[in-house]
C-alpha cells in the first residue's frame, strides 16, 4: 500500500536544499535571518485492526492553522507556522527552527468513507483516524423462484366464468 505519494520535484528540491545546505555550512553564505529552510513536519502512520490513525507533530499550530483535504483518493494535511518575530533590539547570531507553508499527502485505500475520518489537534500532535473498509468478499445471491415457476408449467392458471 503506497502511504506517500511520489512526487519527483520534491526529491529534486531535498537534493538542491542539501547541495545549498553545504555550500552554505563550507563557504559561510547566508546568515540565519536571510536564509528559508523548507519545514516538513514528522508523522507516524499506525495500522490496527479497525483503523489507520495518522499523527503528525506540528508544534507551535494551534487547530485553526492547520487543513485537512481528501480528494482523489489522497488525504492532504497542509497549514503554515509563522516566523516569530524578533525585536529590532535582540541580536541574532543564528536561526535553526524553520517556518513557512507545509503540505504532506498519503494515499488512503479504496472503499474510505472521507464522511467517517476523525480529526483531534491537542499538545501541537494532529491525530487523524481514517476507519478501515469493509473487507470486499464475494457475496453470493440465492435465485429465488419468481419467475421460474412459470417456466416449468407449475403457474396456477385462471379460469373464466
Amino acid at each position: 500500500m503506497a502511504l506517500i505519494r511520489w512526487e519527483p520535484t520534491r526529491e529534486v528540491d531535498t537534493l538542491q536544499s542539501e547541495v545549498n545546505r553545504v555550500f552554505d555550512a563550507f563557504f559561510g553564505n547566508g546568515s540565519g535571518a536571510t536564509r528559508q529552510r523548507r519545514w516538513v513536519p514528522a508523522m507516524d502512520l499506525v495500522e490496527t485492526d479497525e483503523q489507520l490513525v495518522l499523527r503528525a507533530d506540528l508544534p507551535g499550530l494551534r487547530k485553526e492553522d492547520v487543513e485537512l483535504e481528501v480528494k482523489d483518493g489522497v488525504l492532504t494535511v497542509s497549514g503554515e507556522r509563522k516566523a516569530e518575530h524578533e525585536e529590532k533590539s535582540e541580536g541574532f547570531y543564528r536561526v535553526e527552527r524553520s517556518f513557512g507553508r507545509f503540505s504532506r499527502s498519503m494515499t488512503v485505500p479504496n472503499g474510505i468513507d472521507a464522511e467517517s475520518i476523525t480529526a483531534d489537534f491537542g499538545d501541537g500532535v494532529l491525530e487523524v483516524r481514517i476507519p478501515k473498509p469493509a473487507e470486499r468478499k464475494p457475496h453470493r445471491i440465492a435465485i429465488g423462484g419468481g419467475g421460474a415457476a412459470a417456466l416449468d408449467g407449475s403457474a396456477t392458471e385462471t379460469t373464466e366464468a
